[in-house]
């Protein structure tokens, strides 16, 4: 009777107890992994909120510009390896610390 049961729970287990677990925990991962609506709209939110920020930021610099067009050339902070700041490359090294590589 014994010979009976341990081949059959060798069977059940291979066949059924873990096939079940490793499916389950797949399940359980994809769910986890997907983006909800809320954060979907969260996330177009801030988007619409940064591209506003930015629309801003240059807004202030053309002010800045027509008011005094020096003010770029003390307002970048310099570095020994950073270049030197003209008004030729202000915008390259402006977008560079913007959007760091």
């Amino acid at each position: 009777m014994e010979d009976i049961f341990v081949p059959l729970f060798a069977v059940l287990g291979v066949f059924v107890a873990f096939p079940w677990i490793i499916f389950h925990y797949v399940t359980k991962w994809k769910t986890a992994a997907t983006i909800t609506n809320e954060d979907e709209n969260l996330l177009e939110e801030l988007h619409h909120m940064a591209r506003r920020l930015d629309d801003r930021m240059e807004t202030i610099e053309r002010i800045m510009a027509a008011d005094n067009p020096d003010w770029r050339q003390s307002a970048l902070p310099r570095a020994s390896t950073d270049p030197v700041p003209t008004l030729d490359n202000f915008d390259e090294l402006l977008k560079k610390e913007r959007h760091p590589s």
